[in-house]
């Protein structure tokens, strides 16, 4: 196993042992180097024994560093080898049921457990073997978040399209018994893995708590491309309503016993249901915020705190909000809040319908350019447009359907004020600051 290196940063250590591009990282103190994961964990020391292989033969260096200090080695992509495809087949894959006109990487199906612990990505892990569970635990890199949706093994491979999804179960086991902080995702499809199932999942996590800390149940995501797919139901008002009270059956016991719920409902299950949604200390350390667990309560709560701070003598500037269907009775209201301390307040809300997903989507993260501008072109209050950052990818140029920021602007002769998932931000963006 080697790494290449693509470039050497200037004045850095690797320069001044004469390491050029093209050259090939073997072995950290005799640790052989494959990835990223090998490079950062063995690279951390303080004294280092370096083996390359040069053009004219191999390099072996002894360095030492200070802990923090950047050996100056840059590769070829950052994980250092290819990104691990899934090989699974997934009754709900949303990929699978995506349309077509979006960001080329989003057809990607990734399944690579390094990205779990660099960036947060949820993993199956039916693409690892034992020797990259025993480097797991070895390095003790944590945490890493599983999708594992059913501990039925049989509804499990069933489920996810692998005849092998049953027996990795035990990974997750020995990650637990290894003290691995595991954070875990279970996507409900009624008639499937709900009900009797769902207990019998949410039993067998909690068995492992404290290391798996946090499980979020998410509703499953349905658009108007299936075809030809499993047949699935979306959720509805009542089965809503009947997942809420299998999962509080069950954490309202363990949050007695033990002090945490360890399993969290996605927020649009309080939407669907029609029932009220619960406030911040329902909700724990947020540690499935990212998953779009408890955001909701979060940002109204926030909202509420910075709504009593207002001062009252600011001049709204003129505005129009796009949001998603799910969350935008409690942006209205808002809004109306707002309105009640400055009742000059200017603010046209727009609920953006995901036509592009065709399908049961509501949730704001998937609202793409396409439908905004289809949606609210002739119907704009302002010039001044506030967009979710969450409906723009991570680097907050580029909508899902490759449409960028400018584009939009243009289009609908705007500008563009992204606003953050946060009651403070929301305020100033309505209010008309920067």
């Amino acid at each position: 196993m080697a790494v290449t290196v693509k470039q050497v940063i200037e004045g850095s250590l690797a320069q001044e042992l004469g390491i050029v591009p093209g050259d090939r990282l073997l072995k950290i103190d005799g640790n052989e180097i494959g990835d990223v994961l090998d490079y950062q964990f063995y690279a951390r020391e303080t004294s280092l024994t370096l083996l390359f292989e040069q053009a004219d033969g191999p390099l072996e260096a002894l360095v030492e560093k200070d802990e923090d200090e950047d050996l100056g080695l840059e590769f070829e992509t950052y994980l250092m080898d290819k990104q691990h495809s899934c090989t699974n087949n997934c009754i709900f894959c949303f990929v699978d049921q995506m349309p077509q006109g979006m960001r080329e990487s989003l057809y990607f199906k990734d399944d690579d457990e390094r990205l779990s612990f660099l960036f947060g990505n949820y993993v199956t892990l039916t693409n690892l073997k034992q020797k990259e569970i025993d480097r797991i635990i070895k390095m003790h890199i944590s945490p890493i978040n599983i999708s594992v949706h059913t501990t039925n093994p049989q509804l499990r491979c069933r489920m996810m399209g692998n005849r092998f999804a049953g027996q990795k179960l035990d990974y997750i086991r020995q990650l637990a018994a290894a003290d691995i902080h595991i954070n875990c995702q279970i996507v409900l499809c009624p008639g499937l893995n709900d009900g009797e199932e769902l207990t019998r999942t949410m039993t067998d996590l909690s068995a492992l708590w404290p290391s798996v800390s946090s499980v979020a149940v998410v509703p499953v995501g349905l658009t108007g491309y299936r075809q030809d797919l499993f047949s699935l139901q979306p959720f509805d008002r009542e089965t809503a309503a009947q997942a809420l009270d299998t999962i509080h059956q069950f954490t309202d016991g363990f949050l007695a016993a033990h002090g945490t719920r360890l399993i969290y409902p996605a927020d649009e299950f309080f939407v669907l249901s029609g029932r009220e949604l619960p406030g911040t200390d329902y909700y724990g350390d947020f540690e499935q915020l990212e998953n779009g667990v408890g955001m909701t309560a979060l940002l109204l709560s926030e909202f509420k705190e910075e709504l009593a701070r207002l001062q009252e003598d600011r001049q709204p500037v003129p505005c129009d909000l796009v949001t998603g269907q799910a969350p935008s009775a409690y942006i209205h209201w808002m809004v109306e809040e707002l309105r009640k301390h400055y009742p000059d307040l200017a603010c046209r809300v727009h609920v953006i319908e995901n036509n592009f997903f065709g399908g049961n989507i509501t949730v704001t993260g998937l609202v793409t350019a396409t439908d905004i501008i289809d949606q609210v072109q002739g119907k704009l209050l302002s010039q001044r447009m506030l967009v979710p950052s969450c409906m723009l990818r991570h680097e907050q140029d580029k909508f899902l359907d490759d449409c960028t920021r400018e584009e939009l602007e243009q289009r609908l002769g705007v500008s563009l004020r992204l606003v953050e998932n946060d009651g403070y931000d929301f305020i100033e963006a309505v209010l008309g600051g920067n």
